[in-house]
This record gives C-alpha cells, structure tokens and sequence, in this order.
C-alpha cells in the first residue's frame, strides 16, 4: 500500500512549478510506482490562459475548487469549469485553459509521469522524461 499526503508530498520536492508561471503540480504518484498512471494535484494560478496539446498522454482533470474555462481548438469550442466539473482529453485534443480564479485541479495521466515534466514548446509532456528523485 502507498500512503502519501499532499503536505508531505509538497515538502519532499515531489512540487514541480512550471517555468512559464501559469501552475504548479504536486505528483503523488509517478510511474515508479507501477500503477499504470500518474495522479497530481494541480493549481492553476489566476491569469493563466496557455495551450497545451498532450501528444503522448491522455488526461483527465476534475476541478476541486476555482473558476475557468477550456477551449477545443479544434472546433473553437469554449466549456466552463468550475467545482464538480471534469474534462476528459481522450483524444489527446490540442487545448486552452484559461483560470479566471485559482483552479485547484485533480489530474489523472495516462501513460503516467515520471515527475519532472512540465510542457515543451508544443505544450506537450515528454514521454522519456527524467524521473523525479524525491528528497529524503
């Protein structure tokens, strides 16, 4: 059995904070720990309004707390977020997300992270990234 907390997890170097300054991702669970995903806890800072399009991930996001909205750049389509809201990229669907207050973000990867990945130019997350090494 894994038993991790938030806190601990945030204490331990397992927060990565994104160089762009949109989020910061706390992974709790990370390939290492052989569960076939990676589960993170994310807060999109107030502002934020990026693209990403995750190549070789699927992802699902529920949305804890905080106001926003994703757009399918595919159809131009705009969907609101808010508490209780999930959205699902089930066809790794190029996106943007937009944070009209801090989101709090329960996110679920597909295959799952490694630890240390945070978006390349295209707003992808590599597959072959370095794993994290968690402070002891």
């Amino acid at each position: 059995m894994i038993v991790r907390t938030l806190e601990e997890s945030e204490e331990c170097g397992r927060k990565i904070i994104s160089p762009d300054g949109n989020w910061d991702s706390t992974r709790l669970l990370l390939k290492d720990d052989n569960m076939g995903f990676s589960f993170h806890i994310t807060t999109i800072y107030e502002g934020a309004d990026f693209q990403m399009h995750y190549k070789n991930h699927l992802e699902s996001v529920y949305c804890i707390s905080g106001n926003g909205e994703v757009q399918t750049l595919a159809d131009g389509k705009k969907y609101p977020i808010k508490p209780g809201t999930i959205y699902i990229l089930d066809k790794h669907d190029k996106h943007i997300l937009r944070a009209f207050s801090e989101m709090k973000m329960a996110c679920v990867f597909n295959p799952p992270l490694n630890g240390t990945e945070v978006h390349n130019k295209e707003g992808a997350y590599e597959v072959e990234a370095d794993p994290l090494t968690v402070a002891s």
